[in-house]
């Protein structure tokens, strides 16, 4: 499938031909409705309404096969609204029964609603046509199947992403305990999240405790939960800032209590991070070039793993273009007339695919020689602004990746050197 747009578009209208069946599905967590048109769309049979399990799906089949017999029609293409993650089952299990699945947008859904009455109105069945008139018209993209390895990342990065949020929320709560309990530990320790504010309020984390501690006792204390601990001046600033402490000194013994379960949600998502992270490194292991990419410097491997969870086998991709429209990196404009509207980028894709994008190029900017070069050729040269030498960037990321993963080369610093000059 050619990658330019306007070429794009008119292969998969050719694509639709007059033996086929569209099917489009309104998707739900319990009870699906379909409906089916012929490749002028015209309506084809009654709607069907099926439940999200193995009953319901072999009632579809039976229908379209139905229909099938009955307009003399041979091949069956199934659109359907990527819902959550409501539509796996029933993709996966259509593609088993040899039947093609696509998708349509959901937001594109919604523009076409008022296509066929020409009313506001909305129902379920009224959104099953609209997705089957928006494939008949070429409007679908292609379920891209992904192999074991790279839906294993996928799953991990995701449930990453929740870990880390807890992370944050439990980091926040500890501030927020600091701030109300003991504020001067920050002269202390700048970061409360570091391994001596921890250990400090692990042993010892009101005041009252360490201002009846003497330096000796403050730093066996730090001795035994550290390798590497703070020296005798840090634990006499501590000892002296906890004796004129404005803290609160009511309900001691509940903050103490709440301080205890902060910190067991801290260490629960300390170790469940270290514990998908080292998953993520065996899953990344088993996909030949992707010990290729990580051989560019500056590019991480939670990095890579967001980016190849998010879009799959980088080698079934034509050209790095594709790769930035199905992250919704693309550029979009409005004009009219004499009225030309600010090009922005249009975000209709995978948000976090374009998240890990941007991190692994702010990444190379920083640590890569060739990328960091390019930037500041971008910048100080031909006078572009700094976001968007990024974006430009994040381009000349996707079309490396993509050429590497199709051709199995290895990334070659030199050809990014005679570039420079040409700066992305």
């Amino acid at each position: 499938m050619n990658f330019k747009m306007q070429d794009k578009q008119n292969q998969l209208i050719e694509r639709i031909s007059d033996t086929h069946l569209i099917v489009g599905v309104d998707i739900a967590q319990q009870l699906h409705v379909a409906r089916a048109v012929n490749f002028r769309g015209i309506v084809v049979g009654e709607p069907l309404t099926f439940e999200n399990n193995e009953e319901g799906f072999v009632k579809l089949l039976s229908w379209i096969q139905n229909l099938q017999k009955l307009k003399n029609l041979d091949t069956t293409i199934v659109g359907m609204e990527p819902t959550g993650h409501y539509w796996f089952n029933l993709s996966k299990w259509l593609d088993k029964q040899n039947i093609e699945v696509v998708t349509v947008n959901p937001h594109l859904v919604k523009r076409n609603k008022e296509n066929r009455d020409n009313t506001q109105s909305k129902s379920d069945k009224k959104d099953a046509l609209v997705i089957a008139d928006m494939v008949k018209n070429g409007y679908y993209s292609f379920v891209r199947p992904t192999s074991e390895s790279f839906e294993k990342l996928r799953v991990l990065i995701s449930n990453r992403d929740v870990i880390v949020k807890r992370l944050v929320m439990s980091i926040n709560q500890v501030n927020r305990w600091v701030d109300v309990v003991f504020p001067e530990l920050r002269q202390v320790f700048k970061d409360v999240s570091c391994k001596g504010a921890i250990a400090t309020l692990r042993l010892f984390p009101t005041p009252d405790e360490i201002s009846s501690l003497d330096i000796l006792d403050v730093m066996r204390g730090w001795k035994s939960l550290m390798k590497r601990q703070p020296g005798p001046k840090k634990a006499q600033l501590l000892i002296n800032l906890a004796k004129s402490s404005i803290g609160t000194g009511q309900a001691l013994d509940a903050y103490k209590f709440h301080l205890e379960q902060l910190l067991e949600e801290y260490d629960l998502a300390v170790k469940q991070l270290e514990r998908v992270e080292q998953q993520v490194k065996e899953v990344l292991n088993q996909i030949p070039f992707a010990k290729k990419l990580l051989m560019i410097k500056g590019i991480s491997e939670i990095s890579l793993a967001g980016i190849l969870g998010e879009a799959g086998d980088l080698s079934g991709f034509s050209h790095g273009n594709s790769l930035l429209r199905h992250a919704g990196l693309h550029l979009a404009e409005a004009s009219s007339g004499k009225w030309k509207g600010q090009i922005v980028i249009s975000k209709r894709g995978r948000s976090r695919l374009r998240r890990f994008l941007y991190l692994a190029t702010m990444s190379l900017v920083m640590n890569n020689p060739e990328f960091k070069a390019m930037h500041s050729h971008n910048v100080k040269v031909k006078k572009i602004k700094k976001m968007k030498s990024i974006m430009k960037l994040i381009g000349k990321l996707a079309r490396i990746f993509v050429g590497i993963a199709r051709r199995n080369e290895s990334y070659c610093p030199n050809k990014m050197q005679e570039l420079i000059p040409l700066a992305a």
